[in-house]
């Protein structure tokens, strides 16, 4: 292993489902079928013939989708630690919104079918909280962070649109009612946005309209056994470290209704700590774009596939 290599492990967020996800991995690999076998069993019901055969429609749901990206993820963690006998040795590890819950469970905060059965409430919490066509949320292209911020605080003056993800230099995306997301999208494109598009998701997520989301979340928290993490965990709220168990349950539950610092959290793996190399672990390679995005050069590599992940293999061996 290349003794300079300071390297994170990051996890995909909701958008990175798809039909037959990982389905290679659970056809070769004991370790990885043993981790949806055992997500089936903690939802109590057949997530991975959801996952492999779909339909897609039901997949993108996001009670559905959440525990099948955070599933995936960890299966592949599993082939790389358990099967190709890597040691990992992260300086840290981050997630994309769903993501950061499967970080949790890779450092050992939460065991896999507390963090699985998690994420599925998660999703169907956060689609409870907002009535179908109410909200929405909208990708703003080609304009910087402090614009979008801007174009938000001239449409709305409570929090009715917010900035929800921050995912690279002039890529944010934006939430909340689906009027003021509508008058937001025409305000950045007459502001020089080189693209202002609605996404196609189920509910407002990251906006102040999924507080109801996390206070029954909160109360999820107390049911569930948190350890301190094993590798060290930066945080969606702030782009800091985080490690005590209640502080971690606390930016959780922000989180929900709070944007997403991940061109933060990016910036600060490399700057502060000195991060020359990612690894996506999971699903495709929506995290590697975003990094590519922010941090011109940079080594990454994704797991997608079990070619790729024994290419990650190497590098660490």
């Amino acid at each position: 292993m290349n003794e300079n290599l300071n390297y994170a492990l990051v996890f995909p967020g909701q958008g990175s489902q798809t039909v037959g996800m990982c389905k290679e991995f659970y056809n070769n690999f004991g370790c990885a079928k043993n981790i949806f076998e055992e997500a089936d069993d903690a939802l109590n019901f057949n997530l991975t013939r959801l996952m492999f055969e779909g339909p897609e429609e039901e997949l993108t749901l996001t009670e559905n989708a959440q525990p099948a990206i955070l599933t995936a993820s960890i299966a592949v963690l599993k082939v790389l630690t358990d099967e190709m006998k890597i040691k990992l040795n992260p300086v840290c590890v981050a997630g994309h919104s769903l993501g950061e819950y499967t970080a949790l469970v890779a450092s050992k905060v939460l065991k896999f079918s507390d963090g699985v059965k998690l994420v599925n409430k998660r999703g169907k919490f956060m689609q409870e909280a907002v009535e179908p066509g109410v909200g929405s949320m909208a990708a703003i292209l080609g304009l910087s962070s402090e614009e979008v911020i801007s174009v938000c605080e001239s449409v709305a003056k409570n929090h009715e649109c917010q900035p929800a993800n921050f995912n690279a230099p002039g890529q944010v995306v934006i939430s909340g009612l689906n009027d003021f997301v509508d008058m937001a999208v025409n305000e950045a494109k007459g502001r020089g946005a080189k693209r202002a598009i609605k996404l196609n998701v189920s509910a407002p997520f990251h906006s102040r309209l999924m507080i109801s989301a996390a206070n029954k979340l909160n109360e999820e928290f107390k049911k569930i056994d948190w350890d301190y993490p094993e590798w060290q965990i930066i945080s969606n709220v702030d782009a800091r470290p985080v490690e005590e168990p209640k502080e971690i349950q606390a930016n959780l539950f922000e989180q929900t209704f709070s944007p997403v610092l991940w061109q933060n959290s990016v910036e600060y793996m490399a700057d502060k700590l000195k991060i020359n190399a990612f690894f996506e672990i999971g699903s495709g390679e929506v995290l590697s774009g975003l990094i590519k995005r922010t941090i011109k050069g940079i080594n990454i590599k994704s797991t997608g596939t079990p070619q790729k992940l024994e290419e990650l293999a190497e590098c660490l061996r």
